[in-house]
């Protein structure tokens, strides 16, 4: 199947930090805490407008004969802290690591990524055509935050005082990586349920991508979403729990994290298009109970269906959690039959609330 939208399209901007964490750091009387959360969200609703108004032709790549079309094209930009993009040239595939660990660790971290997409699933890249991976690091001053625009990851340095340099979380490169694969894929629509699920398969991906390239089990993982982002000051570990939505952190200043883990408590906002970075814990948690039920590692089993799901041509634009949640069931059935997997998917989406049939 070839990968979706054919045309041109406007892609979504998406951010790892949720609109309402810095909007509580902005109302902060410290203006150390205020003034970077304030700039951060004055750029990005500005990113955003312009990034609603861009109509983009996804690139055609055609690898020569004899290429290694299995292997990543990255290239790392450095802004020194400004917004121009894509920054400064620092480090292309195949050369040696340079002195900024900014730069290493998000040349690692989108390695990290297509391995897992080409190793798991045989895709090459976040378009299965071995699109080249730009990133670039130290963007803005005290930029809170690092988004995927639809072509390229942008990582922020963060405060120092609430988020630390954001390429320190593999998963965080990840979840905005796999931004890209969705595009390429589903294209879910960025508001309301279709968002939250498009939310959500970046924080199952950026998971899956950690524990595969740490080597662990489904039980063995943490399932946090941004573990060591989070500043020593912070009363919290991690920015989003898929195992228990709502528990990542409960802070003074940042407040305690809204996210639900079932239908039951649904959250039903006009704020962050619908609420997609809050009621993306219901399906998180899904994924989750899923995963920890089948056992072993993550990115096999649990993983194949969900992938399935995002690449298989039959999830619309607008799908709802229950939509997906018939899709994963048949796509169970699909690849393993009427045993364990499909009861397993079932009872998951049971456990948060979602109809399934």
């Amino acid at each position: 199947m070839q990968p979706r939208p054919q045309h041109g399209f406007r892609p979504v901007f998406c951010t790892i930090v949720p609109p309402h964490v810095l909007d509580k750091l902005a109302q902060s009387d410290d203006p150390d805490l205020a003034g970077p959360a304030r700039r951060t969200l004055e750029g990005d609703a500005a990113r955003r407008t312009r990034r609603q108004m861009t109509t983009l032709v996804p690139s055609v790549r055609t690898v020569p004969v004899g290429a290694e079309s299995d292997k990543p094209e990255r290239t790392l930009y450095d802004c020194r802290h400004g917004t121009q993009l894509p920054g400064f040239k620092v480090r292309s595939e195949g050369e040696q690591p340079t002195q900024d660990a900014s730069v290493n660790r998000a040349y690692a971290g989108l390695g990290a990524t297509f391995e897992l997409l080409l190793k798991a699933y045989d895709r090459r890249s976040i378009d299965g055509n071995g699109l080249p991976l730009i990133g670039s690091v130290h963007y803005d001053e005290k930029y809170n935050n690092a988004f995927f625009d639809g072509q390229q990851m942008v990582f922020g340095d963060g405060d120092g005082e609430i988020f630390l340099d954001f390429t320190v979380a593999i998963d965080v490169i990840a979840h905005e990586l796999t931004h890209g694969l969705t595009q390429y894929t589903a294209n879910l629509s960025y508001f309301g349920q279709s968002g939250a699920l498009n939310e959500s398969m970046s924080d199952v991906f950026g998971s899956l991508v950690k524990q595969y390239s740490l080597g662990q089990t489904a039980d063995q993982a943490d399932w946090l979403i941004g573990a060591g982002l989070l500043a020593p000051r912070v009363q919290g570990e991690a920015l989003r729990s898929m195992r228990a939505p709502g528990t990542a952190y409960d802070d003074d200043v940042l407040g305690k994290d809204p996210q639900p883990a079932s239908m039951e408590d649904y959250i039903h906002t006009t704020e962050d298009n619908g609420g997609v970075h809050l009621n993306s814990g219901i399906p998180n948690r899904a994924f989750c109970l899923l995963a920890t039920a089948l056992g072993g590692n993550a990115w096999e089993r649990a993983g194949q269906l969900w992938f399935d799901v995002l690449t298989g041509g039959r999830l619309a634009a607008d799908a709802d959690f229950s939509d997906f949640a018939r899709l994963t069931v048949e796509a169970a059935r699909d690849r393993y039959g009427e045993g364990d997997e499909r009861e397993a998917v079932r009872k998951a989406w049971s456990e948060v609330g979602v109809p399934s049939a």
